[in-house]
This record gives C-alpha cells, sequence and structure tokens, in this order.
C-alpha cells in the first residue's frame, strides 16, 4: 500500500506509478520521472534504483539555489571518507544511501522540521520494521548530516528535535558455571586449532576479528602476555574496478584502547604453553599462513553451541562471559576495561558486566552482618 509522501499511485489501467525528482529547470521548476510496475512493490524498486543513480551522479538537484538535502549528505559522505575506518564509512554510506535518502533526498534544507523527521522514525519503525537500535543509528547519522549542513546553510536548517526511539532492554546472554564447564570440556576433547581458539577467547574475552587475525607471535610465553594489534572483518569492496563485491581485511583494532596487550590467566598461559602448533607466523585459528575468517568461526560456534546443547549461544557470548566472571571473581574495573580494550569503564559496566544469579545471592547475604 502506498505510504504518504512516497509519490506512488495505482492508475486506472491497474498499474503503479512512481514519481521522482529528476532535476530543475533554471527557474527552479521541478522536472519529474516517472517509473511503472505492476505492482506497489515493483514500481517502488524501480524508482529507489533510479533515484540512487542519480545521486551518484550528484547534479540533478542543483536547481538554482535550493539547498537540497541530498548534496549535503555526499558531501558530508565524502568528508568522512579520510576521517574514519573503512568499516565505518561503509556503514555510514548504507544508511545514507538506502534508508535517509529516499526519504529526504528530494527535500530542500528549510522543508525538513520535526514533524516530518517523526514521520521518519515511525516508517524506519513500523513501516520497514527496523530495530530500535538500528533506527537510533540511522536517525544518529541524520542528526550528523543536518549539523554538517547547518554550517555550510546556517539560515536554511530548522531548529529540529529529533525523538530516537526507546531502546528495550534486552537479557544478554551468559553462559552460567554449569554451561561453562560443558563448553570448556567439549573443546578440550580432540581439540584442534580452532577449539583452541574459540576456548582461548573465553579465557581473555577477545572479539572475533580480534581472535582471527591473531597469529602466534602476538602470544608471549616468556612475558605471559597477548598482543591485540588487529581485526579482521569482511567488508564491501570499494574498489569500483574490482569483479570482487566483498573482501576480507586485517587492519588495525576497531579504535585505540582496542589495541591493548593482555596478561595471560593461569589457565589461558598452561592452554597455550601445551598447544603443540606454535608456528609464530601462523594464524593461532589455523596454525598456518592461511586465515579463518569471523563468519566461518561463527559457523564453527553454532556447531560447538548445538553439541552443548547450548541454546542462544554464538560467539560474542564468551565475551560476555568471561566479563561476567571477571565481576564475580571479584576483579578491579579499571582493568577489566582495559583487558576488554574498551575506551572507558561505563562501556564496561553498562554492556559487558552481567551479574549472576549466584553473586547477587552472595550480596544479599552479606546484609545479615549489618543486621538485615
Amino acid at each position: 500500500m502506498s505510504k504518504k509522501g512516497e509519490n506512488i499511485f495505482k492508475r486506472k489501467d491497474g498499474r503503479w506509478e512512481a514519481r521522482y525528482v529528476k532535476g530543475y529547470t533554471i527557474s527552479g521548476k521541478i522536472i519529474y520521472g516517472f517509473c511503472y510496475g505492476r505492482t506497489y512493490k515493483e514500481a517502488k524498486t524501480k524508482v529507489f534504483e533510479k533515484r540512487m543513480e542519480l545521486y551518484a551522479q550528484g547534479d540533478h538537484l542543483s536547481g538554482g539555489d535550493r539547498p537540497f538535502f541530498a548534496s549535503f549528505g555526499a558531501e558530508w559522505l565524502k568528508y568522512q571518507r579520510e576521517k574514519v575506518r573503512d568499516s565505518t564509512y561503509i556503514k555510514y554510506e548504507n544508511i545514507l544511501n538506502k534508508q535517509i535518502l529516499p526519504f529526504f533526498g528530494e527535500k530542500a534544507l528549510p522543508e525538513i522540521c520535526t514533524p516530518m523527521v517523526d514521520e521518519f522514525r515511525m516508517e524506519l519503525l513500523d513501516g520497514r520494521g527496523l530495530a530500535p537500535k538500528t533506527v537510533k543509528d540511522i536517525l544518529a547519522e541524520f542528526n550528523m548530516i543536518l549539523k554538517f549542513a547547518a554550517k555550510r546553510r546556517p539560515g536554511d536548517v530548522r531548529d529540529i528535535e529529533i525523538n530516537y526511539p526507546k531502546m528495550p532492554r534486552s537479557e544478554i546472554r551468559v553462559l552460567n558455571l554449569e554451561e561453562q564447564r560443558r563448553l570448556i570440556d567439549y573443546l578440550k576433547r580432540d581439540m584442534d586449532a580452532c577449539k583452541f581458539g574459540t576456548l582461548l577467547a573465553l579465557l581473555t574475552g577477545m572479539r572475533i576479528g580480534e581472535l582471527c587475525a591473531l597469529r602466534w607471535s602476538n602470544i608471549s610465553l616468556a612475558d605471559r602476555t597477548i598482543r591485540v594489534d588487529a581485526t579482521m572483518q569482511r567488508l564491501r569492496n570499494l574498489d569500483a574496478t574490482s569483479d570482487r563485491k566483498t573482501l576480507v581485511a586485517i587492519g588495525s583494532p576497531k579504535s585505540d584502547t582496542s589495541a591493548r596487550l593482555i596478561p595471560m590467566s593461569d589457565s589461558a598461559f598452561e592452554l597455550c604453553a601445551a598447544y603443540p602448533l606454535r608456528r609464530a607466523s601462523g594464524f593461532v585459528l589455523t596454525g598456518t599462513e592461511r586465515y579463518m575468517e569471523p563468519r566461518a568461526l561463527q559457523r564453527h560456534m553454532e556447531r560447538y553451541a548445538r553439541d552443548c546443547d547450548l541454546a542462544g549461544v554464538h560467539f560474542h557470548t564468551l565475551r560476555h562471559t568471561f566479563a561476567t566472571r571477571c565481576v564475580e571473581a571479584g576483579f578491579e574495573l579499571k582493568s577489566l576495561s582495559e583487558v576488554l580494550g574498551h575506551a572507558n569503564t561505563t562501556i564496561t559496566l553498562e554492556r559487558y558486566v552481567h551479574s549472576s544469579l549466584e553473586l547477587k545471592r552472595r550480596n544479599m547475604n552479606k546484609l545479615s552482618k549489618v543486621g538485615l
């Protein structure tokens, strides 16, 4: 069904017609283009593709001195290219092209107002069924572009209130002690390089990309440390001349604090010291010069969880479990934050520290010492 503001209508002949702004005359009059489809979805897809073609050309919104959002979005994205990591740039580009521009691209800056942004938020949540976290990211990027535009055209951007969606509190999956023991026993049985790396992640709290990029040269048994200085991820190929749509990239960690030195616990040290395949140049997950990428490791983790009868467990569960066990053991929060590679302790507390029922019970029992 057609939604308000889409300019998609059902014609008398039964076809769907989608209208888009093709350009402007010298006087600023709109020149419309039209796409047709047998269904609403077909017409919407065609007009979306046509708009993306025009945005890529970058010159269709030059109608006089009308400050259109699309031109500022494109300029902002170019500005970000040299400032952020490739993964962040690709995320920004996807959000801009797939979510923001289809709604705001053809709007002039003075037209954009709070009710329009509210309508956009509801379209993302209800119309497209996106998660509140995703919608929050989209609105945050939209706000960055607005601020960017306001610096260049201060009189054209209204004072807009952006109402971010409420973030539902979700229960983070953490292995309890019995599940943790079950998984550790499984990983130690018939251990190969992949099982070894998975257990090392549970004992250190490393992220999946960090583990995939880890080589044996990063592990010092003499100093009992693990140096995290790289991460691995599969990204869209930014080289337009290449036939490959994606590629595996090994680069610096996600932030300055993510590059870190992790002291090994006794268990982690014993695990590494006992493992026979320790070729310095080899990747930890394979023991060779060939790497294992994160999505392959995720598939292994799914099988491990299935074999151990662990429901709702994925690789990041290991990181949450490690952080929770550290808190239960009385780990000093600042040290834990640095081991996890967080910028501050707030992130550690809010995202990764999950108090178990056992720990809550022990703390409640302390009240007897003060007469409660």
